[in-house]
Parts: structure tokens; C-alpha cells; sequence
């Protein structure tokens, strides 16, 4: 097949996941980080780097945002929030933010494949974003993509479309924006 082929595939495939995503949770996600005072965002892999581009996009809204693990995040406090990604919901490392942010009286949110996964059981709020795991037998979603691609892009889309809402509530523009980027290179 050609790649331009397989480019449209995958379009067509992130096009059925955004039929399958509630429009409820994301609000409540939004409303969620518009009463937070700090919002910190963890994910393992590439869904890590999704999650640095969301906290990027928050900062460049004025937002108190921070990867975690990163050397200049703050600590989390209560009524803090933690957002996590992962598809599988179990990933060891995301599993223990988790607890500890929940022992600090901080707010859990998991973005995941998975609600019923340890991650999601733990989680004040769970956004099920649909996709297939990195293991693809324990899965029914059909994806051409190899491992958790269709999870990842998605997460992405995901996260630009919260800050599309989130500017609109707030009555930000890209202009506005743009002035928070940074200035130095």
C-alpha cells in the first residue's frame, strides 16, 4: 500500500475515534482544570510526550502547568490536579503518582483505553478515549496502527480539542496566546 494510502487510513481511524469520545467527560475535564490551582500532567512514553504538549498549550493559556518529573515542577498540594495518561491504566510508575497525589489530596484524572484499569479505578474523573493497547491481544479495537498508535494520536487530538474549549471559555484567542510563547530562540 502506498503511504499516502495508510495516511488516510489513519485519518479514517482517528475520524471513528472521535465518534466514540463523551462530550460529558471532556467538559468535565475542562471545568476541572478551570478551578485547579496547579495542574500536573504525567504519561510514560509517547504518551508522555503528548502530555508535555497539553501542559505547553495550558502554559501558553497562563496556567500553573507542569510535567511531572520535570526539574522545575512544583509540588503538588490539595485540590491540585494530576492528569494521567495511559492507555493500559497500570503502567507501574503512573500507578504510584497516582497514590501519591490522591495521600496529597490532589484530584486524579486518568485519560485511558481502560476505566476498569488500576489507574482508572483510582481516579476522581476517567476520560475513555478508545484506541488499542501496546498488546494487542487483549483487545477487540481493530487498528492498522502497531501498538498503542491509535491511543497516542488520538490523546493528542484529544488534548488540543480541551484547549479549543478551554479558550473558548475563557475568551482567549491565538494572538493572546502567542504572546506567552517562547521569545528566546
Amino acid at each position: 500500500m502506498q503511504t499516502t494510502r495508510y495516511f488516510n487510513e489513519i485519518l479514517d481511524e482517528l475520524s471513528r475515534a472521535a465518534d466514540l469520545l463523551s462530550d460529558e467527560q471532556a467538559e468535565q475535564l475542562v471545568n476541572q482544570i478551570l478551578e485547579a490551582k496547579k495542574i500536573f500532567v504525567a504519561g510514560a512514553g509517547r504518551s508522555g510526550f503528548m502530555g508535555k504538549s497539553f501542559v505547553m498549550r495550558m502554559m501558553h493559556m497562563g496556567l500553573d502547568a507542569y510535567v511531572v518529573g520535570e526539574t522545575v515542577t512544583a509540588n503538588l498540594e490539595k485540590d491540585d490536579i494530576l492528569i494521567i495518561a495511559s492507555g493500559s491504566g497500570e503502567t507501574k510508575s503512573l500507578v504510584s503518582m497516582a497514590e501519591k497525589a490522591k495521600s496529597l489530596g490532589g484530584t486524579v484524572i486518568a485519560v485511558t483505553i481502560f476505566p476498569e484499569s488500576t489507574i482508572g479505578e483510582l481516579a476522581d474523573l476517567v476520560i475513555k478515549l478508545p484506541g488499542s493497547p501496546k498488546d494487542k491481544s487483549t483487545s477487540d479495537y481493530k487498528t492498522i496502527q502497531p501498538m498503542g498508535s491509535l491511543f497516542e494520536q488520538t490523546l493528542l487530538l484529544f488534548f488540543d480539542a480541551v484547549i479549543l474549549r478551554f479558550m473558548e471559555k475563557k475568551g482567549l484567542d491565538s494572538n493572546t496566546m502567542y504572546g506567552k510563547h517562547a521569545n528566546l530562540e
